[in-house]
């Protein structure tokens, strides 16, 4: 222990060091709170009986921030600057996002900058994103680690892991990804964007979605430009490691051909954060009606729109995903006029539906299909064997008609199969008239058949003789 405390002063242990590496690796600079409330959310409950707001955060963040006092002793950590409220913030070191690369299994050459001098203005846009990460994790606290606490603790975590889930895990989110409209993914030219986040998730349907976040501080058109900015990198194409031309994007990310039925580009969220002057309930329509030629679908006869060639983009408020979450009805695309789920407002339920009735229609209509041949083969068939029954035979003794056996047998004409002795009578009568003709005397059937030998004239050489 002595040499472990030599190591780690601060008496910190792998694992809340593994949280701060993945957190830091992925949102690039954040506080101990936030690396706390997405890393280990059960501390949240375990100390909300403190006193005071300030001593329940000292306490449910005190692993997390030894962890980080012996990360800085490695040269792994930083501190950098504060915020606007007075939280330190904290971001990795070169050697610090090496070892984040190993955390969260992501090329070195992916990881991002620093973020050294975040902290210089108070980090207001950094903590958003921050926050909207976690309003679209949720993270949930581990039960098995709240099980020695008092029943109200574990009854307020429990409700938590009840509530609707989130989106993904810290390793789903990238940070300040460049999008470039020229140049290379590690060093883009002008013209280009940066996403504020990016998740990949496809374990929860999402297998791509691009997120910016706004402090309400921009413009309609200013967040139009960016927009733009987006299309331009979404329609770049490249080579990719077969030698063929692709999508830019889909070198590095990898999205379904279709979403909901359209050939659409990746979906973008805009998340707005209320402290700025702008209010987003009069942004929002301005910017609809200035990016329409990026979003606007084609309507079809049955009421849904296709969106082939298009760009889902959402809107939704911080404040509102922090309540309700992806799963909530929260989420605005633009050209709709009702809010809906994330999974819904990225997708095309009305095509979906239609889809499936043409679909269920397809199925009747290939049963009916298939029932009308059944009827066509049946009625054919029925034909064919009226026909055969008209023509069947009938005995010329008693009239019975032929069964199929003796049909067959009574015309058989093949090489070396002998012909029938009585091809104009039914079985029975055949019987008869060979059990009859085997009860005639042989004489008789000699003169029957023409063969009676002829009448000897006697005395005729004798009478020569003499």
């Amino acid at each position: 222990m002595a040499g472990k405390r030599i190591t780690n002063p601060a008496g910190s242990t792998n694992s809340y060091r593994g949280d701060v590496l993945r957190v830091l690796g992925a949102l690039k600079v954040a506080t101990a709170d936030q690396i706390q409330r997405i890393s280990a959310p059960h501390l949240t409950f375990r100390h909300a009986d403190k006193e005071s707001p300030s001593k329940q955060k000292q306490a449910r963040t005190a692993s997390h921030t030894g962890a980080l006092s012996d990360m800085r002793k490695h040269g792994l950590s930083e501190n950098g600057g504060s915020t606007e409220t007075g939280d330190t913030l904290r971001n990795l070191t070169t050697k610090g996002l090496e070892a984040a690369s190993y955390e969260l299994r992501r090329p070195a050459t992916e990881m991002g900058s620093t973020a050294r001098g975040a902290g210089s203005s108070g980090a207001s846009h950094p903590m958003a994103v921050n926050e909207t990460v976690i309003a679209m994790l949720r993270p949930k606290p581990n039960m098995a680690k709240l099980a020695d606490d008092p029943p109200h603790v574990q009854a307020a975590a429990q409700a938590a892991v009840d509530s609707p889930d989130g989106i993904g895990t810290i390793a789903s989110y990238w940070t300040e990804v460049p999008l470039p409209a020229t140049g290379t993914w590690n060093a883009p030219g002008k013209g280009g964007a940066q996403a504020d986040l990016v998740l990949t998730a496809p374990q929860d349907r999402v297998p791509l979605l691009f997120i910016e976040v706004d402090n309400c501080h921009e413009t309609a058109e200013e967040l139009a430009a960016k927009l733009e900015k987006y299309a331009r990198f979404f329609k770049r194409k490249a080579k990719d490691t077969d030698g063929r031309e692709r999508p830019m994007w889909r070198t590095r990310w990898m999205a379904p051909a279709t979403w909901s039925g359209d050939a659409v580009h990746p979906p973008v969220l805009l998340v707005f954060n209320r402290i700025g002057e702008r209010n987003p309930d009069r942004t929002v329509p301005r910017l609809m009606e200035l990016t329409s030629h990026l979003w606007q679908g084609e309507r079809k006869k049955a009421g849904h729109h296709h969106y082939d060639g298009r760009i889902p983009i959402i809107a939704t408020g911080l404040k509102s995903l922090r309540e309700y979450g992806p799963a909530g009805p929260v989420f605005l695309r633009f050209g709709r006029d009702h809010k809906e789920p994330l999974w819904q407002a990225i997708g095309n339920p009305r095509r979906e539906a239609a889809d499936a009735r043409e679909e269920a229609a397809a199925q009747v209509r290939a049963e009916e299909y298939k029932a009308q041949v059944r009827r066509a083969a049946q009625e054919q068939a029925a034909k064919k064997a009226a026909e055969r029954e008209a023509r069947r035979p009938a005995c010329a003794d008693c009239g019975a008609k032929f069964t199929d056996a003796r049909w067959d047998a009574a015309q058989a004409t093949d090489w070396g199969t002998p012909k029938d002795s009585h091809p104009n009578l039914c079985d029975d009568c055949k019987r008869q008239a060979q059990a009859a003709a085997r009860q005639t005397p042989a004489g008789n059937q000699r003169h029957e058949h023409g063969q009676a030998v002829p009448e000897q004239k006697t005395g005729r050489w004798f009478s020569r003789r003499t």
